[in-house]
């Protein structure tokens, strides 16, 4: 992984530049301090970091975009 993307599991976090990203617990992530719900094969983007989440299966990707 580069600094511009993490993959992270439930109860984990993690940085992408100055914005922080975690996985609170299965199926729930926050990105700068905006909570998002997201189902298994989603995608999120989040416009105000310019960062993108998406999951598969205990694996959540971010990146920014």
């Amino acid at each position: 992984m580069s600094e511009d993307s993490i993959i992270l599991t439930p109860r984990h976090n993690g940085k992408i530049g100055v914005y922080y990203c975690g996985v609170t617990r299965e199926g729930y992530i926050a990105v700068a301090g905006e909570p998002r719900d997201i189902a298994e094969g989603e995608e999120i983007l989040f416009d105000r970091s310019g960062i993108k989440a998406s999951r598969t299966g205990s694996e959540y990707l971010f990146s920014r975009i």
